[in-house]
């Protein structure tokens, strides 16, 4: 079981999109597939038109009252399920100190599906937090999605600090551009600058209205914009993505 987070210190850069689209081509390629939405936001739910089982699910399955495997909920999609989110994640910092101090709270959590699915994919809330340390440790690799501007070049060197600070593993930690507008100067010359430091993939997400579109359509590109250039792109980057980690 592969298990990847999509996480960035700031909102706003693509990170469920990508989550909600990575996951659905890895079950489209006949991968046994779980995203786990632990933002509270609950956005990778919404596009899934997936809810949580149960009230408090996520507080639930922290204190363990409730099992993970209680709260996964088919999708409409073969191989894919979902655990939603719901607004006690919001929570979830202090339940899991109050449980323990341990960073491998979610690995354990985790641990009994190993024989169930090849990928789980984690749909992030932004920030440092004990959360997220608890996700990093679970975690095979971070996917972390960068917008090529001059803010987002900082945020990528705070994360990149950090995992090395908190020596979670750097190498965890791969990188891929969205939003890019690449008629912009700033925009090719921030990429060209970072993937210098071979730890972006190739591929990159470009800034395209179907993106967008997948709010009012409530489902992944593929679905609805199979031959548009927006899924073109990310099948791209999730095929270069699967061929680097397995």
């Amino acid at each position: 079981m592969f298990i990847a987070s999509l996480y960035n210190l700031k909102g706003g850069v693509g990170k469920t999109a990508s989550c909600v689209n990575f996951a659905y081509m890895a079950a489209k390629d006949g991968f046994k597939t779980l995203l786990w939405d632990l933002d509270p936001q609950g956005a990778a739910s919404f596009y899934y038109n997936a809810t949580a089982p149960r009230k408090a699910t996520a507080k639930k399955i922290v204190t363990r009252e409730m099992s993970l495997q209680d709260a996964i909920v088919m999708t409409n999609y073969d191989n894919l399920d979902i655990i939603p989110a719901d607004i006690s994640a919001r929570k979830l910092d202090i339940l899991l100190e109050e449980n323990s101090a341990s960073k491998k709270q979610i690995s354990n959590l985790l641990r009994p599906l190993n024989s169930v699915y090849d990928f789980v994919f984690i749909d992030c809330p932004p920030g440092f937090s004990i959360l997220a340390d608890n996700i990093f440790y679970a975690s095979d690799a971070v996917l972390m999605p960068v917008i090529p501007t001059t803010l987002s070049l900082r945020t990528y060197e705070i994360v990149k600090k950090y995992f090395e600070d908190k020596e979670v593993g750097i190498e965890k930690l791969m990188c891929f551009f969205t939003m890019v507008d690449i008629r912009k100067t700033m925009h090719n010359e921030i990429m060209q600058h970072l993937y210098k430091d071979k730890r972006f993939f190739e591929y990159y997400i470009p800034y395209l209205s179907d993106i967008e579109k997948m709010g009012m359509h409530g489902a992944p590109l593929e679905t609805f914009a199979a031959s548009g250039y927006a899924a073109t792109c990310y099948r791209a980057l999730w095929n270069e993505i699967k061929e680097g980690v397995l």
